[in-house]
């Protein structure tokens, strides 16, 4: 099972925090897309972001 797997570039570009729809930052080191606004991690397991709000964690 490979936890680095990188998410497409064309994938990260339509991607919007499910919650409030505004911008996700991509952190490859952390394997998680962050919305500041809402202050939301959403973690990437195996190359796919998982962006249910209940699945995400506080920043």
């Amino acid at each position: 099972m490979n936890t680095t797997a990188t998410v497409s570039p064309q994938l990260l570009a339509i991607l919007v925090c499910p919650k409030c729809k505004g911008e996700l930052e991509y952190r490859d080191a952390e394997q998680a897309l962050l919305c500041h606004h809402c202050g939301l991690r959403y973690a990437i397991r195996d190359g796919i972001p998982i962006m249910l709000i209940d699945e995400a964690t506080a920043l």
